[in-house]
């Protein structure tokens, strides 16, 4: 990729020179690059008609679609600054990111409307654009699938400030637009991610276009010796608001490669595309992995086009990396990186075999210290610690949060280090080995969970006077969320599906607890803290009994 372009003048390039090649595989529908870039550059025109320009902020609250690339290729080209979200979340996170962000405008589908009508009064939002997933469908499979009633809908209400998606990529195009921005101004910012971790709120980390551009390319071409990355057909399992999904999926669109989505997982339609699109790439996290090797109809499709399979997001247990050896004869690739790092900060070389264990060596655009988390001072090789990443082109601050940027972002030898809060250790051959986490982090399907946003949802219940969430580890899903609570003396009668039921109105699905447990006290320390190491203690001292 060439630096020297925005993200979106590395795709006309690409698109360009690929031309009626496949970018993306939608539903079973192809979509070359021609045909995206024209369907990109139709939304970059539609959103300049609608007064959105550089700098300006717009949500993308859609799942895995074309939709999804379409606008966001459509805001690069025009330099506006996407802010991706899961599509799985509340009103209350919405309104929380909008305004923190300060979008103003959101596209979103069509069975998401209800909630975006809900947050509009209380944020800067002034533009809408609905989004069906099957708009961009050939018609006789929007027929067929409203006919059988397979494709889900929801009722929208067009206004002046609410836009068709569909209706605006028919609108004339302006073709004094450009079609390519060829202009260096790589620090500017790109787009925002938001993460998890440790505060209440989810965090904004701001993306330069040379910061996406340079670890994109490092990591989508980490494959390069097994498949050239214009032939990579690419199972993007992972979701696009993530960081995986885009530097380890949707980069292919800008090296030439192709790109299958759908919109929310589904094992035998991952295996149907795999084997009709001969896929030679997979991502996913490891419960995909395991979901995958204990699917009852695996043995009735042909996955063996597959070269590359990369597992990111949470540790790969290695049981589930034997199994799937002995039945593939091909490794799971691990890796090991964070939002902050704009994803790999190490990944497993395919030209050589990688310790059991190890999320592989650090790549050429990083630069690591493992330290002593209290002193900041190296440990001995070998030894663990917090690991600490810099590079050239970085992340150095969260949106809006000072005080979490001056916790996270640290200066040691004249550079900028971001503090992952991992307990790694390094190898004599540079192989790097997750150890522990060393902040109350709970890691449930790949996905960073604060613990002191589950205690504080729980906590604003009538009845709860304190409450204290953990992971509790599982093989199938890496961490699951147990919280305990304490009860008001006068409250009868809670139960804990009363509480589960109360978290699932603010909390987005993969946040709300597995299991709760009731009690008189939690431990604390002297000065009043939650002291969450102690509940983790016990809970693994009963795991061991």
């Amino acid at each position: 990729m060439d630096i020297s372009k925005s993200i979106y003048g590395n795709f006309a390039e690409t698109a360009e020179r690929r031309g009626n090649h496949t970018a993306v595989y939608y539903l079973g529908t192809r979509y070359s690059y021609s045909r995206i870039r024209t369907l990109a550059d139709g939304f970059a025109s539609a959103l300049t008609d609608m007064g959105i320009t550089a700098g300006q902020r717009v949500m993308l609250y859609i799942p895995n679609s074309i939709h999804w690339v379409v606008s966001w290729l459509g805001i690069q080209k025009i330099r506006a600054i996407a802010v991706p979200i899961t599509p799985i979340y509340t009103p209350h996170d919405i309104s929380y990111i909008a305004n923190d962000s300060e979008a103003e405008a959101i596209i979103c589908a069509d069975t998401n409307f209800g909630y975006v009508t809900v947050i509009l009064p209380e944020t800067g939002i002034k533009k809408v654009i609905v989004a069906r997933m099957a708009d961009l469908l050939p018609w006789w499979k929007r027929f067929f699938g409203l006919l059988f009633d397979v494709i889900p809908r929801g009722k929208i209400a067009l206004d002046p400030n609410t836009y068709s998606f569909r209706k605006l990529l028919s609108r004339p195009k302006d073709s004094s637009l450009p079609v390519e921005d060829s202009g260096k101004n790589g620090d500017s910012i790109a787009e925002i991610l938001y993460t998890g971790g440790t505060t209440k709120f989810p965090k904004g980390v701001p993306f330069t276009h040379d910061l996406f551009l340079v670890s994109a390319d490092e990591q989508i071409r980490m494959s390069e010796p097994l498949i050239p990355v214009e032939d990579n057909v690419i199972m993007g399992n992972a979701p696009l608001f993530h960081i995986l999904g885009q530097t380890c999926s949707l980069a292919t669109l800008l090296t030439g490669g192709s790109l299958i989505l759908q919109p929310r997982i589904n094992i035998d339609a991952t295996f149907d595309s795999i084997q009709r699109s001969k896929a030679t790439t997979m991502i996913g996290v490891p419960a995909l992995y395991r979901m995958i090797l204990e699917h009852v109809r695996l043995a009735q499709y042909d996955l063996s086009s597959l070269k590359y399979c990369f597992s990111g997001g949470d540790v790969l247990p290695i049981e589930v990396s034997k199994r799937w050896k002995e039945k593939f004869g091909i490794p799971i690739y691990q890796g090991y990186g964070a939002t902050e790092t704009c994803g790999g900060v190490s990944m497993c070389p395919v030209d050589q075999e990688s310790p059991p264990k190890s999320t592989g060596r650090i790549v050429k655009s990083k630069k690591v210290k493992i330290v002593d988390p209290a002193s900041l001072e190296p440990v001995e090789p070998g030894n663990p610690g917090e690991l600490l990443v810099s590079s050239e082109y970085m992340a150095t601050c969260y949106l809006n949060k000072p005080e979490e940027t001056a916790a996270s972002f640290v200066e040691l030898d004249g550079d900028t280090y971001y503090r992952t809060a991992d307990i790694m250790s390094m190898d004599e051959d540079g192989n790097l080995f997750f150890v522990d986490r060393t902040v109350d982090t709970i890691k449930h399907k790949g996905y960073r969970v604060s613990a002191s946003e589950i205690e504080s949802a729980l906590q604003e219940h009538p009845a709860v006077i304190a409450s204290c969430a953990v992971g509790i580890p599982d093989e199938k899903v890496g961490e699951r969320i147990k919280a305990y609570v304490v009860l008001k003396e006068d409250i009868k009668g809670i139960t804990g599906y009363d509480l589960i039921k109360w978290c699932r109105q603010t909390l987005v699905s993969y946040k709300v607890p597995h299991y709760i447990e009731f009690r008189d006290m939690l431990p604390k320390s002297k000065v009043g803290k939650l002291l969450r190491r102690e509940i983790r203690s016990e809970e693994k001292r009963r795991q061991e009994t």
